[in-house]
């Protein structure tokens, strides 16, 4: 996984889900997988069934949040907002339309009420390493080309 930015909130956040769902979320999963396994047989037990997938899911997440944080670059601001990178707000006209969005991942966001595009869509794969005035296309997933031009870039400040 590349190096991620995020604000010192956004870490804070992520460490403290990682740290429950280490601790407490494992132990909660743990009584229900046992509670449903004492009720009989397993073949046709909905509840743990259930458990099971759900300690599946929290399994996955402590994997993704550990490599997250493992490979975090956590700062103020992005290192350089004068083009778009990972952690800047763009402001864009993009198919004619004026677009305010987030690149880099919904984990940065946290509430922020803001769009977000990942470094790894068509959008901030084509945007990437632009300065405000640049203009390009990219091609969405429906195969038509998207005309884009980059308005302002400002720091994400969480």
């Amino acid at each position: 996984m590349a190096p991620m930015w995020l604000t010192q909130e956004a870490f804070d956040r992520l460490a403290l889900e990682l740290e429950t769902l280490s601790t407490s979320g494992r132990d909660e999963i743990v009584k229900r997988i046992e509670a449903a396994r004492s009720e009989g047989d397993l073949k046709e037990n909905g509840g743990y069934h259930a458990a099971k997938d759900q300690q599946g899911k929290i399994e996955a997440r402590i994997r993704e949040l550990t490599e997250i944080l493992q490979n975090a670059h956590v700062g103020a601001e992005a290192v350089d907002a004068s083009r778009v990178a990972s952690g800047t707000v763009v402001t864009a006209h993009i198919h004619g339309d004026e677009e305010r969005f987030l690149l880099g991942s919904r984990e940065i966001a946290g509430d922020a009420d803001l769009d977000v595009y990942s470094e790894n869509s068509p959008l901030g794969a084509a945007i990437l390493g632009l300065e405000p005035g640049d203009t390009t296309t990219f091609t969405a997933p429906s195969g038509a080309e998207i005309a884009v031009e980059i308005i302002s870039i400002e720091p994400f400040v969480g």
